[in-house]
C-alpha cells in the first residue's frame, strides 16, 4: 500500500439525538462503563493508519471537555453544523492547511460504537487505490417493500440490488469537499457522504461490512450495542 497520503478519521458528534428520548445527546450516554463515542473513537484510534480523528462538536456541548479521550493528541475538533454533513464540511475545512487533495477520509458515525478495527483496515486496503472510493455496507436479508403515503403496499423491491449504508464512508479529501461544499450551496440535504459524491456522477464502490456496526438511534439500541461488545 503506498504512503505517499495520509487518512484522516472525522466523526460528526453536534446531534442531539432526539429519538433517544434521553436528558443528553446519546453519543454521551454510558455503555459498557464509558461513553457511546469514547468506545467509537477508541476503536479508531486504534486504526494507526489514521493520521488524526476530527470531532465535530456542538458550542453548546458541556460533556465533550469533561471526557479524558478529548485530551488525545491524535483527537481534534471542529465546530458542530446543523446538520450532519455541515459538520463533516466543517471538520474538512479545519484541517486545510494539514491535509493534501488526493490524502482520504473516513467519515464514521459516533453513534456506530461497535465498529471494529478489522472492518475499517479492510475498508482501507479495498479502498485505497479505488479512483472514487466508497462505503461499508449491508446486504439486506428482509424482503423489502415499497408503499404509498397511506403505508399499502405498491412494489415488493429486488433486495438483490439493495444494501444498507454504513460508515466509515472513505473519500478523497478535495473531491468529498467539493461535492459537500456543492450540497451546501445549493441547499441539498446529505444524509451520508456517499450521496453527495453520488451527485457528482461518482459511483463509490460498495465494501461489505459487519452486521454488528449497529447505529444507536433508539432507547432499545444501547442494550443490543452493549451485547455486540460483549460478543466482540
Amino acid at each position: 500500500m503506498s504512503e505517499t497520503h495520509k487518512y484522516w478519521g472525522i466523526v460528526p458528534a453536534a446531534g442531539v439525538g432526539k429519538r433517544m428520548q434521553a436528558d443528553r445527546p446519546k453519543q454521551y450516554l454510558e455503555l459498557n462503563s464509558q461513553t457511546v463515542i469514547e468506545q467509537t473513537l477508541t476503536r479508531l484510534l486504534d486504526v494507526e493508519l489514521l493520521t488524526a480523528v476530527i470531532v465535530a462538536i456542538s458550542k453548546e456541548d458541556s460533556y465533550w471537555p469533561e471526557l479524558k479521550i478529548s485530551k488525545n493528541p491524535r483527537i481534534l475538533t471542529a465546530a458542530g453544523g446543523k446538520e450532519r454533513a455541515d459538520s463533516v464540511l466543517s471538520a474538512l475545512n479545519s484541517i486545510a492547511d494539514r491535509a493534501a487533495d488526493n490524502d482520504w477520509v473516513l467519515v464514521h458515525d459516533a453513534a456506530r460504537p461497535c465498529i471494529t478495527q478489522s472492518d475499517v483496515e479492510h475498508l482501507i486496503n479495498e479502498l485505497h487505490d479505488h479512483p472514487v472510493g466508497g462505503i461499508l455496507a449491508l446486504a439486506s436479508h428482509d424482503t423489502l417493500k415499497s408503499v404509498n403515503a397511506d403505508l399499502a403496499i405498491t412494489d415488493t423491491v429486488n433486495r438483490n440490488k439493495i444494501w444498507r449504508a454504513l460508515t466509515p464512508q472513505m473519500f478523497r479529501y478535495r473531491a468529498l469537499k467539493d461535492a459537500l461544499q456543492e450540497a451546501a450551496d445549493k441547499g441539498w440535504v446529505m444524509t451520508d457522504d456517499a450521496s453527495a459524491m453520488e451527485l457528482q456522477g461518482k459511483q463509490p464502490k460498495i465494501i461489505a461490512g459487519r452486521a454488528d456496526n449497529l447505529k444507536i438511534t433508539r432507547p432499545e439500541d444501547l442494550a443490543l450495542a452493549q451485547f455486540f461488545l460483549e460478543q466482540q
